[in-house]
């Protein structure tokens, strides 16, 4: 089979074309599209990582949440065979039409469609092109727009770079988006994403102790980064609230930390430090906008967080689930919001828990014997 090409160029005329819908507003999503996503049941996405070749590994579940392997796809790209230290790896788009995945080995992205009903394949080949930077490890999506953090090497300087997720689950490029990290350094860069309003994109970094907050035009265009030391050590995954609060993990700290995003790109602490008493929180998800959860990569456990309107956060319970061996990317899945599936490295495998009342965790079911370096979790 002939290796699909990289696309790198577009001609500047097509994507103005492209952008002027996006800059009035519109979106590829709505409310049919997301229904017909979900008419299926849910899913469950991770990636091998793999340098021989990255794939994604996929899974099915229905109304019992019971996980039933759905697949493995080749990316046609490549992996690093090691860990990403990361968060968002691979990203659903367009009401969870589209799959994104890194391939860090070989800096490209590529695209999958998305086809929720049995029983044809739930995943297929779209586009791969390159991450216009070196060792991309995570991407953020907000309506059209995508970006890729490029976490860079020893000679080649990180930096977030900009698309646009046009129709049938093409990337094109947006010219005039990429912008530097805090440093031309390595700063180990963990994760990028958008606010809800897709008015910001946020990354972290844990080798500089940096929060790089970049201010978004209309059209989806990064602006230089407004960049804030961040009030925990060795800051590492985040997510946002509903709201827009930023919450972080200071992995180093042994904490979670929350913040308000301003519209300039200034950070104002929220809440400073909250420890869940375990080792290295890592990664976040948020749930319903209440519950913020965090897994604890060297102790084996997730911690549980409330989430005040303000954006205040409060330690609910250290050890709401106890998980196996270096539990790491996190994912919320569900009609409803219900699941909490986690990565656990160590294993490797996947489990799923169910979220209820007081964000109570309930172990349900779990894949294992996954390839040795999986990395990435997505779920719908």
């Amino acid at each position: 089979m002939q290796r699909p090409k990289v696309v790198w160029l577009i001609p500047a005329a097509a994507l103005l074309l492209l952008l002027v819908p996006a800059a009035a507003g519109a979106t590829p999503t709505n409310a049919p599209a997301v229904a017909a996503a979900h008419a299926g049941g849910g899913a469950v996405f991770t990636m091998t990582n793999a340098v021989a070749g990255n794939a994604v590994l996929a899974f099915r579940y229905g109304p019992t949440g019971a996980l039933v392997p759905a697949g493995s796809f080749p990316t046609h790209g490549t992996g690093t065979g090691a860990s990403l230290a990361d968060q968002g790896a691979l990203a659903l788009a367009s009401g969870d039409r589209y799959l994104l995945v890194v391939n860090a080995g070989d800096n490209t992205v590529t695209v999958f469609a998305v086809h929720p009903v049995p029983p044809g394949p739930l995943l297929s080949f779209v586009d791969r092109v390159s991450s216009h930077g070196s060792t991309p490890v995570s991407l953020a999506v907000h309506g059209p727009f995508v970006y890729v953090l490029n976490a860079g090497n020893a000679t080649r300087a990180g930096d977030i770079a900009g698309f646009l997720l046009a129709d049938q689950g093409l990337l094109l490029p947006l010219p005039g988006s990429r912008q530097p990290l805090s440093a031309a350094t390595p700063t180990g860069p963990a994760e990028v994403a958008f606010d809800p309003a897709g008015t910001a994109l946020v990354v972290t970094e844990e080798s500089t102790g940096e929060i790089d907050v970049y201010p978004v035009s209309a059209r989806g265009i990064a602006q230089p980064p407004v960049t804030t030391a961040s009030n925990g050590s060795v800051p590492y995954g985040f997510a946002f609230t509903p709201r827009g609060t930023l919450v972080v993990s200071d992995a180093g700290s042994g904490a979670l930390s929350s913040y308000a995003v301003a519209s300039n790109g200034t950070l104002t602490v929220v809440s400073g430090t909250v420890p869940d008493g375990q080792l290295a929180p890592c990664w976040v998800a948020i749930a319903g906008g209440h519950w913020a959860f965090t897994s604890n990569a060297h102790s084996g456990t997730i911690g549980t967080y409330a989430v005040a309107r303000n954006g205040a956060l409060t330690l609910v319970n250290a050890t709401s689930a106890t998980t196996g061996p270096a539990d790491t990317d996190l994912a919320i899945g569900g009609p409803s919001g219900q699941y909490l599936f986690v990565l656990d490295v160590g294993a490797p495998q996947v489990q799923e828990f169910r979220i209820g009342a007081g964000g109570t965790l309930t172990p349900l079911y779990a894949v294992y014997s996954l390839p040795p370096a999986t990395e990435g979790l997505a779920a719908y």
